[in-house]
């Protein structure tokens, strides 16, 4: 009799840990819904930030952005990088690279500069079109203002690009 309890109550552990799983549905553990997606492309994101009044121009800002993006959406989600006809398309271009002062000193200098990045995303889901979106993506970063730019960049853009990504993967898959 123990025994037989013993591998009932394994089979229930079983099948409620199995329910449990499936009953996710497309849903993955980062919590993006891909629906019946496979695969997804990321257009190159062109850098227009210099056309954008009080703008300045990074060189290779556009390259580090999509792969950033690509790389996100390949840790986050089980969906193949494709580089045409992918069932999610993102596409898009940054429109504004920005370094303003923040806050002053007593002296009126600056004590603090803000780099600024906004990008213009286009998201299409050839898997269900009501989900398609245009929207601006915006995220910024403070440095001391004795620094230079230059020695922040790298970590500026890592802090950006990962809040920018982590607000386009939501607007494009949390579908709760």
């Amino acid at each position: 009799m123990p025994s037989l309890l013993k591998n009932r109550s394994i089979r229930i552990l079983l099948l409620s840990c199995l329910l449990s799983l499936f009953s996710c549905g497309a849903y993955n553990f980062t919590g993006g819904d891909v629906g019946t997606a496979e695969t997804f492309q990321v257009n190159y994101f062109q850098n227009y930030a210099s056309q954008s009044p009080g703008s300045t121009f990074d060189p290779g800002l556009d390259r580090e952005f999509t792969l950033a993006l690509q790389d996100l959406i390949l840790n986050q989600t089980s969906l193949d990088l494709v580089s045409a006809e992918g069932d999610l398309l993102f596409e898009g271009e940054i429109v504004e690279y920005r370094v303003t002062p923040m806050s002053a000193t007593a002296e009126q200098r600056a004590a603090q500069n803000r780099l600024s990045i906004s990008v213009n995303v286009r998201f299409f889901n050839r898997t269900k079109e009501d989900a398609d979106f245009e929207r601006r993506f915006s995220h910024f970063y403070d440095y001391d203002a004795a620094s230079q730019l230059s020695t922040v960049r790298d970590e500026a853009h890592q802090v950006i690009f990962e809040r920018i990504n982590q607000d386009i993967f939501q607007a494009a898959l949390a579908d709760w």
